[in-house]
């Protein structure tokens, strides 16, 4: 298992534990929600015995508790009314808008929506009813969970972005460092090859020879160009994007199966101008093809195409390989991920930070197919 799937392993296992957590809450505070409504309905069931015996009480007897137990009702919006829906009085609702038309007739359909209503006998052949509805306090209860699944949720959410920030700038500081000292040790012994080359020409060595030997040493004083620019910003020049295609796809060309077929795809008529790093742009062009011809497996074609269009230059390199998921689009980019048994999976990742921070360009998966293959897109501005 390669880095990223542990990450990706750790971020499902946090996921799952986090939605355990968030539905343990929910069925708790469910499950105080049905113990209070229960309880508001006993409430409302007592009130309404009280006034029950209230309406059929006669002068006599002491009705102090039942008083006590109608008034003691502070929290509970109660409606009495009779058969047909008329209000005849209320408690726990807003006063004011009660003189507003229709507002006690909603409040009494909510109520009929909410919760069955108490039947009180009045007499022998006179029932009125009660309707009611839960108090602010079990209403505010309802939701409290996802109020607090939410504040949780930004708070992870602003931790994981705040975490992730930190972690990348220590990784591109880690990245620049390791990039810089690369090149640093690189130099002395190019050096010390370019003046073992100038003897081996003094001591009239094979011509042919030497020149298969310089176009090496170019090569080394050209990747260490590269990595002494890794954290620097680049200096871009106007450059013919049809020259440099043409040279990186040369290059890359010598050096791989013959199976392979290149089809380049330029505009011939004009020359493409595009601001560009030549080394770094090459770097990125070498990587997108030498990862083609991995899908590959060395067998198969790669097409490059260039459309020029009014404000940005389009390079869509094309293989015939084994293809990608969409769930493998974003993912190719993120430093660590390989589909190769060998790798560090950080081809991708350099293309797009050669792209993106240091050209202002784009470059992503414009298309791709399981076992047809797949297309990368580079935008540039011109």
């Amino acid at each position: 298992m390669n880095i990223y799937s542990q990450k990706q392993y750790w971020k499902l296992i946090l996921l799952a534990f986090a939605v355990v957590i968030g539905l343990s809450s929910l069925w708790y505070t469910n499950s105080l929600v049905n113990k209070l409504q229960w309880e508001e309905r006993k409430k409302v069931e007592l009130w309404a015995e009280a006034t029950r015996q209230l309406a059929n009480s006669q002068s006599g007897g002491d009705l102090s508790f039942v008083l006590k137990v109608i008034i003691d009702n502070e929290t509970v919006p109660v409606i009495l009314a009779d058969k047909d829906d008329n209000v005849l009085s209320f408690v726990n609702l807003d006063s004011a808008a009660a003189e507003e038309p229709g507002y006690l007739e909603e409040q009494l359909a909510i109520m009929k929506s909410e919760n069955e209503a108490i039947v009180v006998a009045i007499g022998d052949d006179y029932f009125q009813y009660i309707h009611f509805k839960s108090s602010t306090l079990l209403t505010q209860l309802k939701y409290f969970p996802f109020i607090q699944l939410g504040v949780i949720s930004l708070f992870i959410l602003v931790s994981y972005f705040a975490f992730s920030s930190s972690r990348k700038a220590e990784q591109n500081q880690v990245w620049m460092g390791l990039a810089k000292e690369t090149a640093h040790q690189l130099g002395t012994p190019l050096s010390s090859i370019m003046a073992w080359l100038e003897v081996l020409r003094s001591k009239s060595v094979d011509e042919g020879t030497l020149m298969e030997f310089e176009k090496d040493v170019k090569r080394l004083e050209t990747i260490t160009e590269r990595f002494s620019k890794i954290g620097s910003i680049p200096n871009l020049k106007p450059a013919n994007l049809n020259l440099i295609l043409e040279e990186a796809v040369s290059y890359i060309s010598n050096r791989v199966s013959k199976k392979v077929e290149f089809d380049m795809n330029v505009v011939e008529t004009k020359d493409v101008l595009a601001p560009l790093n030549k080394s770094l742009f090459e770097w990125v062009i070498e990587n997108l093809c030498k990862n083609a011809v991995d899908a590959m497996n060395g067998v198969g074609k790669i097409t490059i195409k260039v459309s020029d269009r009014t404000q940005f230059v389009y390079i869509d390199i094309t293989d015939t390989g084994k293809g990608l998921t969409k769930s493998m689009f974003k993912r190719v980019f993120e430093p660590g991920f390989t589909t190769k048994r060998r790798g560090w999976g950080l081809g991708l990742s350099l293309c797009k930070r050669i792209i993106e921070n240091y050209h202002e360009g784009k470059i992503f998966v414009k298309s791709s197919e399981v076992d047809r293959g797949t297309t990368f897109r580079v935008v540039l501005k011109k």
